[in-house]
C-alpha cells in the first residue's frame, strides 16, 4: 500500500514523488516533495528546520537558504489554489507549519512485481523518465556521482513546462536491473527514456547519455562527455546542465515528427503549435506567414496559450524586419509578446521569445532582458534564452556579452535549430571588436545552419568585405537580395535599433558589396 495525502485541490503521492492538482501532475522536485510530506504528516504542528533538512537532505550539511528555496517552490505551486500561498506558515528562527485545508489520508495498491503491473496511460504531453546511470568503473564513489547527476537532470527537466517527468523514486526502481525500453516505457507511462553510463579512467571521467523513443526503441539523441575529475560536484552540475540543454530541442523535434503523423482534423492547440514550429524557426516571411495560420487556429482554441502567443510574436517580428518594416507588424509582435508574458510566467521558452520581441521590436532592452532573466530563473539550461539574448547584445553593440551568450547557447545545445542565430551574435560581436576573420568564420556557420536566412548572408558579406575579399562578399550580397529583394541595410539597422558604432562598421563594409542602402 502507498499513502496518499489529500488537501484542498491537491493530492500528494509521496511514494511516487508526484503532487497532483486535480488530475494534473505539477512540477515539484524530490526535495520539495519530501518537505511537503513531512509538513502534511504534522499538519498544524511546528516542524523544525533541522527536521526538514534531515528529511530533504539526509546525511548532508546544507545552508538554511537551501530550505528557503525549496519552501518558496512549494508555495509557488500551492498558490495555484485560492490562498494556497499562505498554507505554509513561517515560524521565525524555528521552522515551518502547514496551516492549510484539512489533510485526508488515503491509500492505493502497488503492484508487487513487474509481471502483474499494467501499462500506464501516456500523459497528454511529452513524457520522459531518466533511468539510473550505469557505473562501469567498479568504484563506489562513482555511484554517488552518477545518482546525484541523474537527480540534477530530473530536476532540470522538471522545469520545462511542456514536459512530464517521472519522479526519481519511480525511475530508480530499475537501478541495477537489465532494461527493456519498451516494457519500462509502458510501466512508467512515458514516451521517452534517458539512459546513461559513467566510467572513471584515472583522473578523468567519461559520461555517455542517450535518449530513446520507448515504443519503437529508436535513438533520438546521444552524447559523450569526457572531463577531468578536479571538482566532482562542479562536474556533476555542468554535465546535468548540458544534458538538459541538449535534449530539450531533440524532444521537440521528435514531438513535431509525431504530430505530423496525426490527421489534420484531429489537431489540438498543442499539435498546431508544434506543426508551426519549423516555419517559425525559419525566420523568413513566406514560412512564418504559413506558421501564423496554424497559430491563429491554436489561439482560437486556447486564447491564453503562452507559447502560441510567443511564436506569433516571432512571426510578426520576422515580417516587420524582412517584409517592409510595417508598423502594424511591429505592434502585433509586441502585443503577442505581452500576452505571452502575461500567460507564460512559468514557461521559459515563451518568456524567451517574448523578451526577444519586446527588446528588438519594442526597442526596450531592459524589459526584454527582464523576461530573459525570468526564463533563466525557471530553466537555467535554456539554450534558446542565451542564443536570442546574444543576438540582442550583438545588435546593441555589447560585443563581449554577445560572444559570451552565443557561445553559452552553443555549448548547451550545439545542434539547436536556432544555432544560426547564435552564430549571428558571434559574428556581430567579432565585427564590433574588429576580429574580421572570426566574424567570417561564424557567419559561414550561420549560413551553413540556415542557408535560407537573408541576414546570415548579409553578415557574411560584411565580414568578407572587411577582410578585403570583395568578390566573395558581392556573391553573398546577391544571395541576400535573392532571399529578400526589398532588403535595405539602413532600414534593417533602424528596425533593430543597431548601436551607432556597429551600424557604421557594417554600413562601410556593405557599401563595397553593392547592397542597396
Amino acid at each position: 500500500m502507498a499513502t496518499i495525502h489529500e488537501f484542498g485541490p491537491f493530492r500528494l503521492d509521496a511514494d511516487a514523488e508526484i503532487l497532483f492538482r486535480g488530475a494534473e501532475p505539477t512540477v515539484l522536485g524530490q526535495r520539495a516533495v519530501a518537505l511537503l510530506r513531512l509538513l502534511l504528516e504534522q499538519a498544524g504542528s511546528p516542524v523544525s528546520k533541522d527536521a526538514l533538512i534531515a528529511v530533504a537532505w539526509p546525511g548532508l550539511a546544507v545552508e538554511d537558504s537551501n530550505l528557503t528555496v525549496q519552501i518558496a517552490a512549494l508555495r509557488r505551486v500551492l498558490a495555484e489554489a485560492d490562498e494556497g500561498v499562505d498554507w505554509i506558515e513561517t515560524l521565525p528562527r524555528r521552522g515551518y507549519r502547514y496551516v492549510g485545508p484539512a489533510v485526508k489520508i488515503a491509500s492505493r495498491l502497488v503492484a508487487t512485481n513487474s509481471q502483474s503491473s499494467r501499462a500506464l496511460a501516456l500523459p497528454d504531453k511529452p513524457s520522459v523518465a531518466v533511468l539510473p546511470f550505469s557505473n562501469l568503473s567498479g568504484d563506489l564513489e562513482q555511484v554517488y556521482f552518477a545518482d546525484g547527476m541523474v537527480e540534477d537532470i530530473i530536476a532540470g527537466l522538471s522545469r520545462i513546462k511542456w514536459l512530464f517527468v517521472v519522479a526519481r523514486n519511480s525511475s530508480f526502481t530499475y537501478k541495477g536491473k537489465p532494461v527493456d525500453v519498451k516494457r519500462v516505457g509502458r510501466e512508467l507511462g512515458v514516451r521517452y527514456l534517458l539512459q546513461g553510463s559513467v566510467r572513471k579512467d584515472g583522473s578523468r571521467v567519461r559520461i555517455s547519455a542517450q535518449m530513446i523513443e520507448a515504443e519503437m526503441g529508436g535513438h533520438l539523441w546521444a552524447e559523450r562527455f569526457d572531463r577531468p575529475l578536479d571538482d566532482i560536484f562542479a562536474l556533476q552540475d555542468e554535465i546535468a546542465l548540458n544534458v538538459v540543454g541538449a535534449i530539450e530541442p531533440s524532444l521537440r523535434r521528435a514531438e513535431v515528427e509525431r504530430v505530423k503523423r496525426k490527421r489534420p482534423d484531429n489537431l489540438d492547440a498543442y499539435d498546431l503549435v508544434l506543426q508551426a514550429q519549423a516555419d517559425v524557426y525559419s525566420g523568413m516571411p513566406v514560412q512564418v506567414t504559413k506558421a501564423l495560420v496554424l497559430l491563429r487556429r491554436a489561439l482560437a482554441l486556447d486564447p491564453t496559450y503562452a507559447l502560441a502567443h510567443a511564436f506569433a510574436a516571432m512571426c510578426h517580428h520576422c515580417l516587420f524586419l524582412r517584409a517592409g518594416l510595417h508598423d502594424e507588424e511591429r505592434a502585433a509582435s509586441i502585443r503577442h509578446a505581452q500576452a505571452a508574458i502575461l500567460h507564460g510566467q512559468d514557461d521559459a521558452l515563451a518568456l524567451t521569445f517574448a523578451g526577444f520581441s519586446i527588446g528588438m521590436d519594442g526597442h526596450d532592452h531592459a524589459a526584454g532582458f527582464a523576461a530573459l532573466e525570468a526564463a533563466l530563473a525557471i530553466s537555467p539550461s535554456s539554450a534558446m534564452t542565451y542564443i536570442v539574448g546574444g543576438v540582442m547584445f550583438g545588435w546593441a553593440g555589447e560585443a563581449h556579452r554577445a560572444i559570451e551568450w552565443g557561445e553559452r547557447g552553443l555549448r548547451l545545445s550545439p545542434f539547436d535549430p536556432w544555432a544560426w542565430s547564435a552564430y549571428h551574435s558571434l559574428t556581430l560581436g567579432h565585427l564590433h571588436l574588429g576580429r574580421y576573420q572570426e566574424a567570417a568564420n561564424a557567419a559561414h556557420k550561420a549560413v551553413q545552419f540556415n542557408p535560407g536566412h537573408s541576414i546570415s548572408h548579409m553578415l557574411l558579406a560584411a565580414s568578407l568585405a572587411k577582410l578585403g575579399r570583395v568578390q566573395e562578399a558581392k556573391m553573398a550580397a546577391l544571395r541576400v537580395l535573392e532571399l529578400q529583394p526589398a532588403f535595405r541595410y539602413s532600414r534593417q539597422f533602424s528596425g533593430v535599433d543597431c548601436a551607432p558604432a556597429l551600424a557604421a562598421t557594417l554600413s562601410e563594409a556593405l557599401r563595397a558589396t553593392g547592397l542597396p542602402e
